[in-house]
């Protein structure tokens, strides 16, 4: 039984017992039943206006839900199209990579460091190995490399 159908059980037993409304006990007896019969009806009101709210948040919570997966979706989509791409550059950023006199290195690449006869510390890149020389930039000498496949080959 619901608050509302309780309450109008309540005025249907005051009714029935044919109590005399208009003074006493009889009167208090009717000005309760009645009381509590608005108070249901108000509160029959609340519970339906929150179970319509909380469907609209259900509603709400599935949009943000799907919005994020899109969003989510296209933030990887994005991170997949500039993974392999070396011609990606931001407005804002400026590829070290192509600039041959850049002594700054990347993060991931990784740097040598020799030490020439005159006893100056040379680093470089992957890039200089690659070359087999360096020439010491204190002396001017010129310091070669041998990779490991040449040394097996001799």
């Amino acid at each position: 039984m619901t608050i509302l159908e309780k309450s109008a059980y309540l005025k249907g037993l005051m009714e029935g017992m044919n109590l005399d409304t208009s003074a006493g006990e009889g009167k208090m007896i009717s000005s309760i039943v009645e009381l509590l019969g608005d108070m249901a009806k108000t509160l029959s009101d609340v519970e339906e206006t929150t179970i319509a709210i909380s469907d609209e948040l259900d509603e709400i919570e599935d949009d943000l839900d799907a919005i994020e997966d899109y969003i989510m979706d296209d933030e990887e989509d994005d991170e997949d199209d500039y993974e392999d791409d070396d011609d990606y550059e931001d407005d804002d950023y400026e590829d070290e990579e192509d600039d041959e006199d850049s002594e700054e290195p990347e993060d991931d690449e990784t740097i040598y460091e020799v030490r020439c006869p005159c006893g100056n510390v040379i680093d470089f890149d992957e890039k200089a190995l690659s070359k087999g020389s360096i020439t010491c930039p204190a002396c001017g000498e010129t310091l070669e490399f041998a990779s490991e496949d040449e040394d097996d080959q001799e």
